[in-house]
This record gives structure tokens, C-alpha cells and sequence, in this order.
């Protein structure tokens, strides 16, 4: 089953109100709402896209250690996945995923890290609970997902909603912003430009691993 298969079995439940999700259906709307409306926004369009030099960055992962962007590029390709947190059930699943391509994308000479505005605690839990074995990169602030272009701003009854879901992104995130980054994915070459780009403000779709391989597999030959 492909990733996305995977994310409209689980959409589906969620809509239904299936247990354990037992979500009322009058939110529905509500969070419909508001993905159409960062769609229409354009801001999906103007984020880093490829041929575009992507932003450097230095994060911490889930035990504090530093991660370079340009040390990893110096070994290889760089693989960057942007995820909304670890209360988020569609980007664990989008990580549970990649995770399992990882071998692949090591094998092709590859390294692959995750970046989220969550607190090193909630990344050191996306590692646990999803048995990740890469690295997941606390962005201080968003400020890495503003630089390329997918941090945008909650509206007011979107924030309502969260707080009936008790998604307190202020305490997830230690930042009083209520602030997000859409879903992205990222090939970034050697020379810092970027190969590959999908940016979703749909955050319920989700590109099947399996495309970065041949961005890697074309990088590899290049190299």
C-alpha cells in the first residue's frame, strides 16, 4: 500500500468519527476551511522550489547534538523532510515511511534528516515511538521552514479548534507564534541546489518515498 493510500484510510477514519479518533463531524469544515484557504494563498508557489540554492542551517537533533547542513552535503545528497510534529498523525505516518526507504537512500549515498518546530523532547518521542533511524532536527522558532518559505501563520478559529484537540502548539513548540510549516520534501545536490521539491499546503497528501530514489540515483551518476 502506497503512503498515501495509507493517509486516505486514516482520513477516512477520522471523518467517520471512528474510534479512537472520535472526531465531532461539525469541525470538518473547519479544517477544510482552512486548508483551502492556505492553498489559495499561493504561498505553496513561492516556497524554495528546484534550481533554487537552498537555505544552510544548523539544528539541533533530538539529544542536542548539532547537525550541519553542509557537513551532510559534503558527504552526499541531502534528503529534507518538513513535518508539522509529532501530534500530527499523518506526518508520523510520513516518517514511519521514509524510514523505511532509508537503507535506499543511504545505499545511493544519500543522508536524510527531519525538521519540525517541535521542542527537542517531542522530536527525541518522534524518534522513539516511530523508531526512526535519522535524525530529527528542532527548528528554533521556524526559522529554517521561513527560510524556505512554508512557515505560515494559524487563523484565529483554526487555533480554537487545536485547543479542543489539545494541540497546544505554544508548549509543543515553545514558541507563542502558533505557527506551522507546511509538509515538505526536499532533494538538495552537493553544489546546495535544490533537485527535487514538493510543498503541500494539503497537509493530508503526501508524495510516496519512492520518488526521491531517482533524483538520488541521477545525483549519484552525476557525481
Amino acid at each position: 500500500m502506497s503512503l498515501q493510500d495509507k493517509l486516505d484510510a486514516f482520513k477516512a477514519d477520522f471523518m467517520a468519527g471512528k474510534p479512537p479518533y472520535n472526531a465531532p463531524p461539525d469541525i470538518h469544515p473547519i479544517m477544510t476551511r482552512a486548508t483551502d484557504e492556505l492553498i489559495a494563498s499561493g504561498q505553496a508557489n513561492d516556497a524554495i522550489n528546484v534550481g533554487d540554492r537552498a537555505p544552510e542551517f544548523l539544528l539541533k537533533d533530538q539529544n542536542g547534538n548539532e547537525v550541519s547542513s553542509q557537513a551532510l552535503l559534503a558527504k552526499g545528497p541531502l534528503v529534507v523532510t518538513f513535518y508539522r510534529g509529532v501530534w500530527c498523525p499523518y506526518c508520523n505516518m510520513e516518517l514511519a515511511a521514509i524510514n523505511e526507504v532509508l537503507p535506499q537512500i543511504q545505499a545511493l549515498g544519500g543522508n536524510l534528516v527531519a525538521i519540525s518546530p517541535q521542542t527537542q523532547a517531542n522530536s527525541r518521542k518522534s524518534v522513539r515511538t516511530g523508531e526512526l533511524n535519522f535524525p530529527v532536527l528542532s527548528d528554533v522558532k521556524g526559522e529554517i521552514g521561513d527560510a524556505f518559505g512554508l512557515r505560515f501563520q494559524l487563523p484565529d478559529y483554526l487555533i480554537d479548534l487545536y485547543g479542543m484537540f489539545k494541540n497546544d502548539l505554544p508548549l509543543i513548540n515553545d514558541d507563542p507564534s502558533w505557527t506551522l510549516p507546511m509538509p515538505a520534501r526536499y532533494v538538495i545536490g552537493q553544489d546546495g541546489i535544490v533537485l527535487y521539491a514538493e510543498v503541500n499546503p494539503d497537509y493530508t497528501q503526501r508524495p510516496d518515498p519512492s520518488e526521491l530514489l531517482p533524483v538520488l540515483e541521477k545525483a549519484a551518476s552525476s557525481r
